[in-house]
């Protein structure tokens, strides 16, 4: 259990340089997002390759671990298009929602009965993103797509866990990178045609900036979080998920002076948000053990 939080928290610390990274690169979100699943399913394959590590899995399997990928495809365009339409602050803070979401679909989709204290975590999330941020109007195509991708975010996890039962991680890992990659490449013309670019290549700082997305943020820190799945819930996940806020919010602060917009209720509201991950890490730790 405790090495499964340490692969947990590694992977949220690894996300949380994302948001920072999305502003970096000077791409079109779904462009951005493309070559980021591209970049990752390449690295992939070369890996497995060298080291003879090619998993095979059934049709069904390899069909559902496509779907999943376009899942993640469009919670990555929907999060670097709230960056691209407000910032990484606004972004962030939306993306807290996922605990709340995730309260709701978990017993939903893995058929179980609701916890009225997953129900009570994921309110006060909502409470502390209300304080965090008073959301300029500005910000509203942004604050759009920041639930829209908190909502997906927290949809897939849940369909990870069910594949972690009859998969290895590397091998979800490569099918969805390469799965989001191909359900992306049919999309991005029409999305293109709507969210039009001028730049359809990356410039060599962006090139260099999404080899570290590609590699740290995405390949090692997905790894690491559909590891962490074997011990933990997907409520447990997307709720200290709840910490690359915090994390992005803090870089963001640190890289672009972000810190100017906010004020007390900004801090007040992350702290809530940190404390409700505290609260969930200390249920499941009392209910399973520390093993």
């Amino acid at each position: 259990m405790k090495k499964a939080f340490l692969q947990l928290h590694a992977a949220i610390f690894l996300a949380g340089f994302t948001g920072v990274l999305g502003r970096l690169i000077e791409l079109n979100e779904a462009l951005l997002v493309w070559y980021r699943m591209m970049f990752a399913a390449v690295a992939l394959l070369i890996l497995f390759f060298t080291t003879k590590k090619i998993f095979k899995t059934n049709m069904l399997d390899a069909f559902s671990l496509i779907g999943i990928g376009g899942i993640i495809a469009l919670h990555w365009v929907t999060f670097y298009g709230s960056i691209k339409y407000a910032n990484v602050s606004v972004s962030l803070v939306c993306f807290s929602a996922i605990g709340f979401f995730s309260a709701i679909l978990d017993p939903i989709i893995s058929k179980r009965k609701f916890e009225w204290m997953e129900m009570l975590l994921g309110c006060m999330v909502i409470i502390g993103i209300y304080l965090m941020f008073h959301f300029d109007p500005r910000f509203r195509t942004g604050i759009l797509f920041g639930i829209i991708s908190s909502l997906l975010a927290a949809v897939f996890p849940i369909l990870n866990k069910k594949m972690m039962q009859k998969q290895q991680p590397e091998t979800i890992t490569l099918y969805e990178m390469s799965g989001g990659f191909l359900i992306l490449t049919a999309l991005l013309p029409f999305y293109l045609m709507y969210y039009p670019s001028q730049q359809i290549f990356p410039t060599i700082p962006d090139f260099l900036w999404l080899l570290v997305l590609s590699l740290f943020c995405t390949v090692l820190a997905f790894n690491l979080s559909v590891r962490s799945l074997s011990k933990i819930s997907p409520f447990t996940v997307n709720l200290s998920f709840n910490l690359e806020p915090v994390y992005g919010i803090a870089f963001a602060f640190l890289f672009f002076k972000e810190y100017k917009e906010v004020g007390l209720s900004f801090y007040i509201g992350i702290a809530i948000i940190f404390l409700t991950v505290v609260i969930q890490t200390l249920r499941v730790y009392k209910q399973t053990g520390t093993k």
